[in-house]
């Protein structure tokens, strides 16, 4: 049975199966006839591709902007609810035997969407209605927000502390996220040495009982990381064993792009009240956050400074309007000590040393430009606070929002990225290696109500190569007549904070 949906700007078609196919293997595939393209990307890195007879398969999404400057994006919703299927984005075979339940048997919905502009493609939630309503009952327990990582923050030497892998680097790390209101702290690998049979070996130079018992008195939830690096420590009990450590949530690594897995995953990982966050290569599981919002976000996506790689401010700006139709991305912006990263100060930084090309003001737009459940901030404490103005955006900035417009994009070039959260707009625009100006009109604010704005920017000297570091910070009244004119580094950025006139006082923390 063919069963089809039609929406303002956009489609999805999937088939209900006849119990006659019931435990027998299945795939599923599909063929696009797509018209002459200008451009067209494909896959978890928005790789840039000429298409050709000779190019059999593609990773989703895939987004080509047509000769006639439409932009069309083909992907896959709801793969969480239809069990056995792989995704699209993987060689088909056989699939693992289903299993009847009693239930219909789907597939996932195949989606095509239509915009006049990239951004367009990124405010659509065509893929998130066409998913399975929430199967949750409660979901109080799962908390979207910001925190800490340690993992790019390795090797980093303040002058009287160097940060590692061990309790006295948590410990600042959590006292650092308390004290600016951050909800999470991400503990990545190598805080346990050896996992098997259900047991796992904590490292000598972690007391992991300590660490977790300062969090809770502190107020900060813990993310811990695993793998299977150092052995199996056997799913069907980790998430328990997690929960009983006081994690609120499990960052999971190296399973690739496995649905069947995946889907377990994420229903072990809720039984327990288990946030997850599956990062390397994982399944793209687009519009799952509506089935299942414990999957708070993931790495489908060249997260920053991956394989100790740095991305450049164009692949960063693919990502944005490609990679990121597919729902949350851990990316990890937010970099302040870009000179310190690009000397190669830190251990886990590029291994080619100055490659890392942004702006610090290019880095806070990023932060907003990239939705996720958990937004991940990887710079050591001391950096952010050097730069306590600036770093005033990503304390006050929301992980969750009202509202989204883009006025501004173009894939590889630019985008500008509006979200509201109650009365008050963050706006954020990152730009590739050109120096450029761009418009944004703040028809958007409410007509006849004044408002401030906090506006971060690029300095004069700003460069994103030569002078990374350099910023401005400025107010001024506006209103939703005005238009601001951002202007943009190499490698450069723009934000603001807009809100009514009437909240600025002498006790709030931006003025």
């Amino acid at each position: 049975q063919l069963v089809c949906r039609a929406f303002d700007a956009g489609v999805g078609f999937r088939f209900e199966l006849s119990q006659s196919l019931r435990g027998r293997p299945l795939s599923y595939k599909s063929e696009f006839a797509l018209k002459q393209t200008s451009a067209t990307y494909s896959g978890e890195r928005a790789t840039a591709m000429k298409l050709s007879p000779k190019v059999k398969k593609l990773k989703p999404p895939v987004v080509t902007k047509r000769e006639d400057g439409l932009h069309v994006a083909l992907l896959e919703s709801d793969l969480y609810t239809a069990a056995p299927f792989e995704s699209m984005q993987v060689r088909y075979v056989p699939a693992e035997t289903a299993t009847s339940t009693g239930e219909r048997q789907v597939t996932p919905w195949r989606v095509i969407l239509i915009g006049a502009t990239a951004g367009d493609l990124t405010t659509s939630t065509v893929a998130l209605n066409l998913a399975a309503p929430r199967k949750l009952l409660d979901t109080n327990w799962i908390k979207p927000g910001k925190g800490l990582w340690d993992w790019r923050i390795h090797g980093y030497d303040n002058g009287e502390f160097v940060y590692g892998v061990n309790t006295r680097s948590y410990l600042r790390l959590i006292d650092f996220c308390a004290e600016q209101g951050l909800e999470y702290f991400t503990i990545d690998a190598n805080w346990f040495t050896q996992a098997g049979d259900r047991k796992m070996t904590v490292s000598p130079d972690v007391d992991i009982a300590k660490v977790m018992s300062h969090a809770k008195a502190k107020g900060v939830m813990i993310m811990l990381y695993y793998d299977r690096k150092h052995g199996d420590f056997g799913d069907a009990t980790l998430f328990k064993h997690y929960a009983s450590l006081g994690a609120t949530a499990l960052k999971y690594g190296f399973r690739g792009n496995r649905a069947g897995w995946t889907r377990t995953t994420i229903d072990q990982a809720a039984k327990n009240r288990l946030l997850v966050n599956f990062h390397d290569g994982p399944v793209p599981m687009t519009g799952v956050e509506r089935t299942m919002p414990n999957l708070i976000t993931r790495e489908y996506c060249h997260a920053q400074q991956d394989s100790r790689s740095a991305y450049t401010p164009e692949t960063f700006l693919r990502m944005a309007m490609v990679s990121a139709l597919t729902g949350p991305l851990d990316m990890a912006n937010g970099n302040f000590g870009i000179n310190s990263i690009n000397a190669g100060e830190r251990m886990k930084g590029p291994r080619k040393k100055n490659s890392y090309i942004t702006t610090v003001v290019s880095e806070v737009a990023r932060t907003l430009v990239i939705s996720s459940g958990l937004v991940t901030l990887p710079d050591a404490p001391e950096e952010y606070l050097k730069k306590a103005d600036l770093f005033e955006f990503l304390r006050l900035m929301p992980a969750t929002w009202d509202e989204t417009r883009v006025p501004n994009s173009k894939i590889g070039k630019y985008i500008t990225v509006a979200r509201r959260s109650g009365d008050t707009w963050f706006i954020g625009s990152v730009n590739d290696q050109s120096q450029r100006t761009l418009d944004i009109p703040l028809s958007l604010l409410e007509a006849g109500v004044d408002y401030q704005a906090i506006l971060f920017t690029d300095s004069p000297e700003t460069h994103g190569v030569k002078n990374p570091e350099a910023y401005e910070v400025a107010s001024r009244a506006v209103s939703s007549s005005n238009t601001i004119r951002a202007t943009m580094a190499v490698g450069g950025g723009h934000a603001m904070i807009i809100r009514p006139t009437i909240s600025i006082n002498e006790t709030d923390p931006v003025r």
